[in-house]
């Protein structure tokens, strides 16, 4: 369920594979981003057209809406969040990304970011240059495949969200939040159980719908029922069986 202000020059993102940085082959999150299935053969082609940029600082911007689209993004360490401005000039966040997952995806159709895609906390990622990557995904046809999933798993994301936004009660949603989230991180390795959310509680109201004042109240709410146990940003959660069946998963 998902989607920072620094106007890099080339001389500023790091091309791929470069001393020091990590080759798609050798990242932990191979698995879960655009290169997976991919023949090892061909996996150096992609490589190659990859950049790593600097890491972005928390609450600077990757893209804004109205940038002129030129590449998709891959979520390498920290987190990201996609949001649009309402007619009233009011932000709405429209998604979170976690690392292994690709920002920019809306933009192929029109050429231009329709939404703003801003760091949480330092975040690293891999530049796509979208150019370079239609040229070689026609000799490399598990490439396109492999986009053409992230698309679909975009779209199912959507299509949950609506459902989420338009059918559940508050307790609902934010249940069902903690356990995607829950879900998400142990995708990557990490634990199910315990984290740290990067967004603030103002952000998950938005994106849920919700006031920050209810949101505050659920979270002591679940925590009051042993659900789970929260202090700042850090959360436990306690009894994930409670948790899915609250969400309705």
């Amino acid at each position: 369920m998902n989607h920072l202000d620094l106007n890099l020059t080339n001389a500023d993102t790091l091309a791929a594979p470069a001393q020091g940085t990590v080759a798609c082959q050798d990242c932990s999150l191979f698995q879960l981003c655009l290169p997976v299935g991919i023949d090892p053969n061909d996996l150096a082609e992609v490589d190659r057209i990859i950049r790593r940029r600097r890491p972005i600082q928390g609450s600077d911007h990757l893209f804004r809406a109205g940038d002129k689209f030129h590449a998709l993004y891959a979520v390498r360490s920290g987190s990201l969040k996609t949001s649009v401005l309402t007619e009233d000039g009011r932000e709405q966040v429209t998604g979170f990304f976690l690392p292994g997952e690709i920002v920019g995806l809306d933009a192929i159709d029109t050429g231009e970011h329709t939404c703003a895609a801003r760091a949480l906390e330092t975040t690293g990622v891999c530049e796509i240059p979208y150019d370079e990557l239609e040229t070689i995904g026609a000799r490399i046809p598990s490439l396109p495949r492999q986009l053409l999933r992230i698309m679909s798993r975009e779209m199912r994301h959507d299509q949950l969200l609506l459902l989420l936004l338009g059918k559940r009660s508050a307790d609902e949603r934010l249940a069902a939040f903690l356990f995607s989230l829950s879900q998400r991180f142990g995708m990557r390795g990490y634990s199910s159980s315990e984290f740290n959310l990067s967004m603030s509680r103002n952000d998950i109201a938005n994106y849920l719908g919700l006031a920050v004042e209810t949101v505050s109240r659920l979270f002591s709410r679940l925590q009051e029922e042993g659900i789970l146990m929260v202090r700042g940003r850090h959360v436990r959660l306690c009894d994930l069986a409670r948790l899915r069946a609250l969400a309705g998963v």
